[in-house]
């Protein structure tokens, strides 16, 4: 990536160094030329000659500093969507989720990187070796001073290297942490006041941000002295040079320019490893989040990009489906089958922790299966790319969660072009229209963040608008009226109905009976298993089926209801 525009950084990173040798040649051609000469035009022409060499320096630096800010955005604009796309797809978005939004401050570790002075100095220590040949070509001794500097300022270079990688994966592993309970806490800001969690939270808050300050303080300190101490040293050798200097001219054997020009030289030979040194803590970090990325796009790369399929239209099969949450081992749904066709809804019932919401989450594809099968007109899930597959499908997640926008940016999919009659309609099928022009700018109302503008029982419904907009093959609700009233249960029966009507497939996850009145199908899970499956009366009398109460297990409670006033 951006490899020819590096290229071209290093072109003018010559140039430039080259042109830094200005400084040194004017000093020299000063003492040794003008000064014993007296000849003002000589002195007149180098001032001259040197102040266009300055002017293309400067030119040039700030070509190379433009470059690498530009450099830094291409970075930035080919990763962005797809960090950011790797931060919502399974299973890798899970994975990010536990990261918080790590892998885009990975990004933005790196963008910071190179629009900043600290690629500069990795182009310039390649021309370390030239300084000190010129050095070299000024006097032996003053040469052996510039190599001897140069050697411990790169020693203290690796000293930093291998100190501070440690402390840089501890501030990066704590950062992320610090930040995901942050974002956790304000998003459940109103739970831990209610519920008198906010201190307790506050002290894990104190205790993890604690730990990430005693980290960054040890990477700091790491950087910061080595930092310090090649400042210091490079100042030093600047002086030894001038007293070597000295001492060859006392001796005769160099001029006074030589002494001028050879402490410029050491001191810009050795600038590139100075700045190298300040500049190692975001070098570093730069070179972990790198790293990060590159796994990242790997991943995602092994995934490929499968060929388009045709609309499913006929029927879902579930093959021996065995779930896990990414990332563990545990199966939570397991050897799962069943097979519907279009027209058909299907009823998942079961107590908490059967794995109804697992099941869901698999049979959209959020959740890889560990084994087994989800297929779509025979097609399993994994040959369909999620934007392919997502025009078919339709979801309500248990956790309702809008994006900030409006009304009709939400139910329509935030398309670019989003058809207002596939909103209408999607709406009318919700039973949500009335509902919405009611609103104070009816589709256009702003929902805020999160949809926070709005209560949960208008959010489930405008969720339940969303997941059938343009009709999608498969629809699969989880607890869609967890937060519904009665008028709320009626609608979300007739949009079942109305999947069914039209030749689709609509699951539903049901904790409420209500929730069952559209549905034919029903299957009961227990410990991730299938308990029963088949038409909804038949299991709903197996399943439900009361169990004889015996006399030894009956309790006598008192009559309270008559004393209440």
């Amino acid at each position: 990536m951006c490899r020819n525009t590096f290229v071209a950084v290093g072109v003018f990173s010559g140039a430039l160094n080259i042109l830094l040798l200005s400084g040194s040649m004017f000093m020299l051609q000063v003492y040794d030329r003008v000064l014993p000469s007296r000849s003002v035009p000589t002195l007149v022409g180098l001032v001259v000659i040197v102040a266009v060499l300055y002017a293309f320096q400067g030119l040039l630096d700030l070509i190379r500093t433009r470059i690498l800010v530009r450099v830094a955005r291409d970075v930035d604009d080919v990763l962005s969507t797809r960090v950011y796309d790797a931060l919502i797809r399974p299973p890798f978005g899970r994975e990010a989720s536990a990261r918080g939004l790590q892998p885009l401050r990975d990004l933005d570790q790196v963008r910071g990187f190179l629009a900043s002075a600290g690629p500069t100095a990795l182009f310039d220590l390649p021309w370390m070796p030239v300084y000190l040949a010129l050095c070299f070509a000024f006097h032996v001794w003053i040469g052996i001073a510039g190599l001897v500097g140069a050697v411990i300022l790169l020693a203290v270079t690796l000293s930093t290297e291998f100190m501070s990688r440690s402390p840089a994966r501890k501030v990066a592993a704590l950062g992320a942490l610090r930040s995901s309970l942050a974002e956790a806490s304000r998003r459940n800001g109103e739970v831990l006041q209610a519920m008198g969690m906010a201190r307790r939270m506050a002290e894990r808050w104190s205790e993890i941000n604690g730990r990430y300050m005693a980290a960054h303080q040890s990477a700091a300190d790491v950087t910061g002295g080595f930092g310090a101490f090649s400042r210091v040293l490079r100042m030093a050798l600047q002086s030894a040079v001038l007293a070597v200097g000295a001492y060859l001219v006392i001796r005769e054997e160099a001029t006074a320019g030589i002494i001028i020009a050879a402490s410029i030289l050491t001191s810009r030979a050795l600038a590139p490893v100075e700045l190298a040194v300040a500049h190692w803590r975001s070098f570093m970090g730069a070179r972990q989040s790198w790293r990060h990325i590159g796994d990242l796009m790997r991943r995602l790369d092994s995934n490929g990009q499968p060929m388009p399929l045709p609309a499913p239209a006929s029927d879902l099969s579930v093959e021996g489906l065995s779930v896990a949450p990414p990332g563990q081992v545990r199966l939570v749904v397991n050897d799962v089958r069943f097979r519907l066709e279009k027209g058909q809804g299907l009823g998942i019932i079961g107590p908490t922790g059967s794995g109804k919401s697992s099941l869901a989450r698999a049979l959209v594809g959020v959740w890889p299966p560990v084994r087994g099968k989800v297929r779509l007109d025979g097609a399993a899930l994994d040959q369909c790319t999620p934007d392919s597959l997502g025009r078919h499908v339709g979801y309500v997640p248990q956790t309702i969660e809008l994006f900030e926008g409006s009304v009709s940016d939400n139910i329509a999919r935030f398309e670019p072009d989003p058809d207002p009659a596939a909103i209408l309609a999607a709406s009318r099928a919700a039973g949500v229209h009335e509902l919405i022009l009611r609103l104070p700018d009816g589709y256009d109302t702003p929902v805020g963040e999160a949809g926070i503008d709005l209560s949960a029982g208008v959010r489930q419904r405008l969720a339940l608008a969303r997941a059938l907009y343009r009709d999608p093959f498969l629809v699969v609700l989880d607890e869609p009226n967890s937060n519904l009233d009665a008028d709320g249960d009626q609608a979300l029966t007739h949009a079942i109905l109305g999947v069914r009507r039209r030749g689709g497939i609509v699951i539903v996850v049901a904790h409420r009976p209500s929730a069952l009145m559209g549905v034919d199908m029903v299957l009961a899970l227990n410990g991730g298993q299938v308990q029963a499956f088949g038409p909804k009366d038949e299991v709903l009398r197996k399943v439900l089926r009361p169990a004889p109460a015996r006399l030894a297990d009956l309790k006598l409670v008192p009559d309270v209801i008559g004393s209440v006033p």
